[in-house]
């Protein structure tokens, strides 16, 4: 991939670039998270898993799972007795997941169109994968319809920050540094990518009135990390 229009700095991937893309950088995945966030991640999950209100004996998805972090943090809280099924459509990804919670079901599924019945989990959730969705509304669709009614759906996602000095900190990052980073992964074009994925996706606002659009109610957010990182949840309709 380059930086070509339709390549990765436009921000515009197509559903199999992003595929390849993810199954390059698997490897230094979890390194980048935590180099990009001071290790922070592991707590905005911890957050995200919370807000997914599952308890023991229940049953909880987490779509676009990459290497099972917020699965992880899912299956502490559904033990004893509960499920937790971690989906990607990266392999690479998925090796690495299962290598790191073999106990957990891990297993290939489009985000757009998850083969599990209706009604069939008690939370669904996406960690710093919703804005890969090449289809925003249908992934939501998908993991509103998946999940009981009664039952919760929880995106956490990066978000822009909209006010200084955070917004100039923020350009600064994700616009020079992380590029930076990628070189050095060895991989530039995924890692000039991100930052363009970022910019395309919908605001803390506006990843709400999406939820809201596909039927989920009580939607709300949380922003943390200065208003980089949003925690959004909605309830699937009784």
């Amino acid at each position: 991939m380059s930086g070509t229009p339709g390549g990765p700095r436009s921000g515009t991937l197509s559903e199999p670039q992003v595929q390849a893309m993810f199954d390059r950088i698997a490897s230094v995945y979890d390194l980048m998270n935590s180099v990009m966030t001071a290790g922070l991640h592991h707590r905005w999950r911890s957050r995200a898993a919370d807000l997914a209100a599952v308890g023991p004996g229940d049953r909880a998805l987490d779509v676009a799972c990459g290497t099972g972090d917020l699965a992880i943090e899912l299956a502490r809280r559904v033990a004893p007795g509960g499920e937790v099924v971690g989906s990607d459509f990266s392999e690479n990804m998925l090796e690495l997941a299962h290598a790191k919670a073999p106990e957990l079901r891990f297993e290939q599924a489009n985000a757009l169109d998850l083969p599990y019945d209706d009604d069939s989990f008690d939370a669904s959730t996406v960690g710093f994968g919703a804005r890969n969705f090449s289809d925003l509304p249908q992934g939501l669709r998908e993991m509103t319809r998946v999940v009981r009614p009664g039952g919760r759906v929880v995106i956490l996602e990066i978000t822009t920050p909209e006010r200084p000095p955070l917004s100039w900190f923020f350009g600064l990052w994700f616009d020079r540094i992380v590029p930076m980073l990628g070189r050095f992964a060895g991989d530039p074009d995924a890692y000039t990518y991100l930052p363009s994925s970022v910019r395309r996706f919908p605001n803390a606002r506006g990843l709400g009135a999406a939820m809201t659009a596909v039927g989920l109610v009580d939607v709300r957010w949380i922003l943390t990390a200065g208003g980089i990182i949003a925690i959004h949840v909605g309830t699937v309709e009784q």
